[in-house]
């Protein structure tokens, strides 16, 4: 709760100085300005996540502020998923038939599905250089970022009639793996004079010391207390709400 109050403040405080401050035009100044962003991503895995995982998407928000040097910095959270896990087919080997099935508690056949599922939290500071674009607030764009990455495989069950994934005993499969995390960005902002058009795109790395948080892993019989170096590389494309005032018209009288 207390994370919140301080986001919603520091929210504000920029949507003031935004009112105050950003009153030059777009296409003749770099302008102080917050703003909202929506993208989506596809990554790649690296590491000991290749391992694990093959490819995902991924979609997310930030609230970003650039100031009028074009430094930029704010806060940015990820929603990863994906349908490819690799270690599916022997991860429930010690619960299953000869032939691979796991029998419900009706006695028959019990239909399981296996997800990525991933969350990335991260504080973003970087600068953006004005060049190949209409006004000094378009360039490229540089980041880095701090945060939190945190994964798991989902087991879903259909009506959750399988005893042996109810509960804890899921637990015990999930591989619930998270740690600290450094990110990258490199691409390019486009912010248009009339402030109908405005979006970024790149590449970014990911790169995250992490750890099993599970005490057992059900089908290995033991924990697992590796450190982990899991990577993910890939391509973001974002639109952006900027929330500046936009500047009044000039009006020249002879």
């Amino acid at each position: 709760m207390k994370k919140i109050k301080i986001f919603l403040l520091i929210l504000c405080l920029g949507l003031i100085y935004d009112q105050v401050s950003a009153q030059a035009s777009m296409q003749d100044s770099s302008i102080y300005t917050s703003m909202f962003t929506g993208f989506y991503g596809y990554q790649f895995p690296g590491g000991d996540l290749a391992n694990r995982f093959g490819s995902n998407s991924e979609i997310g928000v930030s609230y970003l502020i650039k100031n009028n040097n074009n430094w930029i910095y704010g806060l940015e959270f990820d929603y990863l998923f994906g349908s490819d896990v690799k270690i599916g087919s022997t991860l429930f080997t010690e619960i299953s038939t000869p032939d691979g099935e796991i029998i419900d508690g009706n006695g028959i056949y019990a239909n399981i599905q296996l997800f990525e599922r991933a969350y990335h939290v991260s504080v973003k500071t970087g600068k953006m250089f004005p060049v190949l674009g209409p006004n000094p607030n378009s360039g490229l764009v540089i980041m880095g970022g701090l945060g939190y990455f945190t994964h798991k495989i989902r087991i879903d069950v259909e009506n959750n009639t399988a005893p042996q994934l109810a509960g804890d005993y899921k637990k015990g499969y999930d591989r619930f793996t998270s740690g600290i995390a450094v990110s990258e960005f490199l691409g390019y902002m486009f912010m248009g004079n009339n402030r109908k058009i405005n979006f970024y795109a790149g590449f970014e790395l990911i790169q995250a010391a992490t750890k099993c948080r599970r005490d057992y892993n059900f089908d290995e019989m033991k924990g697992d207390d590796k450190n982990r170096l899991d990577l993910l590389f890939g391509i973001k494309v974002g639109w952006i709400i900027p929330l500046y005032k936009r500047a009044p018209e000039k009006y020249y009288y002879y």
